[in-house]
């Protein structure tokens, strides 16, 4: 495949080019600008618009804060986060959860780290929806480990289709474990774009090496093959255009 087509349809955010973000309590790289990190280069990936990766100390987290007109997903790698909001919800996100949270109109909204001994590590992930200023709405489900190990599985989607998670946008999010050596192939649709964050491991990527905490875009592409070189955790965005 000659190099200029290559590039253009697959395009890798090293790890270690995002911007950091180092509040003592809080470790956080961003995949895209946010807070005092900015770069025009790096302004989100369709409606994708937030990857941030965050390490919390025992005992810290965020305090009582707004978001309006945003679908926020947090992803718990390890440890356990727990959250409070405006809506009267509280519960703890640990790994195999996955939370939504759909800010509509506005929500406020804590997550802390209530362990006395143990970190946390998570994914927070904004999209911005397709429509504006509805009713907020907090979804949260414990995924069954068998579903998401050694293939890909659709944890949230525009509808509640095979158990997904509803967002409000034409964007799904699947989610992967993988044992060492396994290979899989994903179909997708050309007319879309996709952006693959690999959460834990190292794995090829369409033939493109990537480790935890790289991001891959891909464009006009009609397979993902996916081959772990190491036990591996990915998660795959589906986007529209």
């Amino acid at each position: 495949m000659p190099k200029e087509r290559e590039t253009m349809m697959l395009t890798k955010r090293y790890r270690d080019e995002r911007g950091p973000t180092e509040a003592g309590w809080l470790q956080s790289m961003h995949s895209f600008s946010f807070g005092q990190y900015y770069d025009p280069a790096h302004m989100g990936f369709g409606p994708l618009r937030v990857i941030n990766e965050d390490h919390i100390i025992p005992g810290a987290g965020f305090g009582m804060h707004p978001h309006a007109n945003m679908e926020i997903i947090t992803y718990v790698i390890k440890g356990e986060l727990a959250h409070k909001d405006s809506m009267g919800n509280g519960s703890v996100i640990r790994p195999g959860d996955i939370q939504i949270m759909s800010a509509g109109t506005g929500v406020a909204h804590s997550e802390f780290n209530n362990s006395d001994d143990n970190g946390v590590h998570l994914l927070q992930i904004w999209i911005m929806p397709g429509e504006q200023n509805v009713k907020p709405n907090y979804q949260q489900k414990a995924f069954d480990a068998a579903d998401l190990q050694n293939r890909f599985h659709t944890v949230i989607a525009p509808d509640d289709a095979d158990g997904a998670l509803v967002i409000r946008q034409d964007a799904r999010m699947l989610a992967g474990r993988f044992d060492e050596n396994v290979e899989v192939t994903l179909p997708i649709d050309a007319s879309r774009k996709y952006w693959l964050q690999v959460a834990q491991g190292i794995a090829e990527i369409n033939g493109e090496k990537a480790s935890a905490g790289d991001g891959i875009a891909i464009e006009k592409e009609q397979t993902i093959t996916v081959k772990s070189v190491t036990q591996s955790e990915i998660l795959v965005f589906d986007l529209p255009k």
